[in-house]
């Protein structure tokens, strides 16, 4: 039978909409009961499993198709079809009321233009490498129903004089015609202070043209960008967007429901929450998290039923070991 965690990740992932997780979970479900020799069961749930497959796949796919990006664009765009949910994510009190607010306001859009308002979709992230900008990004796209469209830079920034700008005239026609969440990553390599003294003109025009573009666009799309150097930005970036939001290390607070939501598909044996929250002080979200995608991968590994606090500990003492080496 499935245990307790998996059936609680089951009804989550069902209530929440995440076909892909609810899909993962019940394909672990099968997997334990023919371990278990319960061959009968475990043929029956992956017939079902194969069904939910295919009824969601094609849809899926034709919609897909419709808005990859076409000649130069290809190079400048990456588009995906995000499935992560911010319920997946840990927020601190602020960034969660803020989401929120910016979600309720683009799916009321309408309601506040016909007052003269416009939503909330010009998005500004930044903070330390790990800390969940670029799975923000991803989640929200999720939520409101929009491809993800990733500004690759090394399409964008060129050599060659003036053609960078043009190459970013050509994204903002995208944000305007076609609706989406476009993720400018890595933004202070557009965004740089054009008084710093490393300024070079041609950078200094990209960024003057990004922010006529920004100030121009009155399309349906939501515009985030990401950096980790806030201090690199120029100043007059920051009023051109709607939200400013700060990025930072989790608190001991935030560990614990961290460390369970990545877990909730797999049985633990944790009993000293403490111990775990003061070995991951100091680590990112991603870090975090990839030390719990470790110790299940050892469990499954070791043939074990239960993610055992041990293992947690010890990747969780890795990735610090790790990090301090670098």
């Amino acid at each position: 039978m499935a245990t307790a965690s998996q059936i609680k990740a089951l009804l989550q992932s069902h209530l929440r909409g995440d076909d892909e997780r609810f899909i993962t979970i019940a394909t672990q479900v099968a997997a334990h009961e023919a371990q278990q020799g319960h061959t009968n069961l475990a043929n029956e749930l992956k017939q079902l499993i194969d069904e939910a497959k295919a009824k969601n796949s094609p849809a899926r796919n034709n919609v897909f198709s419709v808005i990859q990006p076409r000649s130069e664009l290809a190079a400048i765009l990456a588009v995906s079809q995000p499935r992560l949910r911010l319920v997946d994510l840990t927020f601190s009190l602020r960034q969660k009321k803020i989401f929120e607010r910016i979600i309720h306001e683009y799916r009321q859009q309408a309601k506040l233009r016909s007052h003269n308002l416009e939503p909330r979709r010009k998005l500004l992230f930044y903070g330390p490498p790990g800390t969940g900008k670029t799975a923000t990004a991803s989640a929200l796209a999720h939520e409101l129903k929009l491809p993800l469209f990733t500004i690759r830079l090394d399409g964008l920034i060129t050599k060659f004089m003036g053609e960078t700008a043009s190459k970013l005239r050509l994204v903002f026609d995208s944000i305007r015609t076609t609706r989406g969440l476009y993720f400018f990553d890595e933004f202070d390599a557009i965004g740089s202070d054009r008084h710093s003294l490393n300024d070079v003109g041609e950078i200094r025009r990209v960024l003057n043209s990004f922010l006529q573009f920004l100030e121009e666009d009155e399309s349906d799309s939501l515009i985030v960008a990401a950096t980790n150097y806030k201090k690199l930005l120029d100043f007059a970036l920051f009023r051109r967007f709607d939200d400013v939001i700060n990025y930072e290390l989790p608190t001991p607070e935030q560990i614990r429901p961290l460390i369970e939501n990545r877990l909730a598909s797999f049985s633990c044996d944790i009993n000293d929450w403490s111990k775990l929250e003061k070995l991951s002080v100091g680590l990112s979200h991603a870090e975090i998290t990839r030390a719990c995608d470790d110790a299940a991968k050892l469990t499954i590994l070791d043939g074990k039923e239960h993610v055992s606090m041990k293992n947690i500990a010890d990747m969780l003492e890795e990735r610090t070991r790790a990090k301090n080496n670098v």
